[in-house]
């Protein structure tokens, strides 16, 4: 997209602070001497706004744009580049370095940049640059404004899923609260496991995503006949074998989840340690660590629930039941995490319990 003068001229406008001082916030900064003067709008824009050079040297960063990468990147005094060249991608360096030094698109470029560290996670933000105007002359500077759309984005791809979890309740009417106490558990014993040795893949990114994944492991039950479903009593063989496929029907309804997690829960939470479960057999560390969280969390839950075919069992006899399971069913390291914390699975139960019905 090519931006014309009367497309920065508005930009300016928008990203200029308010002048009414009831409506200014009492922590504004003012601009240093030091600020160049094309920033000292931006000084207070909740936009984050970048000044680079054509040498591609970071001369300023607003508040809002240091708050923004805080986590991520040190910004001023730096290249740019430097800072941002591997979020990029080859590609757009070299789209950006022809718009700076050749004028292409009218010195203007606009593209995204997707960064992630284990602490700070995923952060994904749209790029906008363009010069600095100056009269019948090649710009020497660049403005750089960012809009941060990592929260738009899941939140978008999150509703899509929801609808699918909606559809999967009304096929299965006896669960309850169960997913949402799934995704607690998993999300807390996700937490737990952060920093711990031997689990360095849990970053802040999986602790966010398996506590609203771990509510998609039973979405293929939306193929599972009804009549199976919600069957009182013990399934037959073929009944079992048809029930035990919505692992597969999960796994292909989320395989265009941009996140291999999702998929990962629902086609491998009914795998055991020892090699015992469905649909593949997997057995230890080939189970994906997302699907070994669940699994825990899942059993729990399970037991602690009245069911058309069981009664309730209480926090301790649940935890007696799947103290016999260690090993078999469930990752024995991460069973011994799941123990020092089992009393929070029980306030989460208790806390989200499931309404009597009248």
């Amino acid at each position: 997209m090519e931006l014309h003068e009367h497309d920065i001229e508005q930009l300016e406008e928008v990203l200029e602070p308010v002048e009414d001082p009831d409506l200014l916030n009492t922590n504004l900064v003012s601009a240093s001497s030091d600020t160049p003067p094309i920033m000292r709008p931006f000084v207070n824009s909740i936009f984050p706004v970048l000044l680079i050079n054509k040498e591609f040297l970071i001369l300023f960063a607003n508040r809002a744009c240091n708050n923004l990468f805080t986590g991520y990147f040190r910004l001023q005094n730096n290249l740019f580049f430097d800072v941002f060249g591997k979020s990029l991608g080859s590609e757009a360096l070299k789209e950006i370095r022809q718009a700076v030094l050749f004028g292409n698109h009218g010195y203007s470029w606009k593209g995204s940049i997707k960064t992630k560290t284990r602490e700070a996670g995923t952060l994904q933000t749209k790029v906008y640059l363009f010069p600095v105007i100056q009269a019948n002359q090649a710009p020497d500077n660049f403005i750089v404004l960012f809009d941060d759309v990592t929260q738009e984005n899941k939140k978008l791809l999150q509703s899509v899923f929801i609808s699918l979890l909606e559809a999967s309740k009304l096929k299965d009417n006896d669960t309850g609260k169960h997913i949402v106490r799934v995704n607690f558990y998993s999300e807390r014993l996700a937490r737990e496991l952060y920093n711990r040795p031997g689990y360095e893949e849990v970053d802040r990114d999986f602790i966010e995503d398996i506590g609203f994944l771990a509510s998609m492991h039973d979405v293929g039950k939306i193929g599972t006949p009804d009549d199976i479903l919600n069957k009182e009593g013990p399934l037959s063989d073929w009944e079992w074998t048809i029930m035990k496929e919505h692992t597969k029907n999960g796994a292909f309804i989320l395989s265009t989840y941009p996140n291999p997690m999702a998929r990962e829960i629902a086609l491998n939470h009914h795998e055991r340690w020892d090699g015992t479960g469905y649909p593949f057999q997997l057995e230890g560390p080939m189970i994906p660590l997302s699907a070994r969280i669940v699994t825990i969390a899942d059993v729990y839950d399970a037991l602690r629930m009245k069911r058309s075919y069981k009664e309730a069992y209480d926090h301790e006899t649940s935890i007696e039941k799947m103290l016999a399971w260690k090993g078999k069913n469930f990752d024995p390291q991460l069973f011994d995490v799941f123990m020092t914390i089992q009393s929070d699975f029980e306030k989460i139960y208790a806390d989200n319990a499931d309404e009597e019905p009248n």
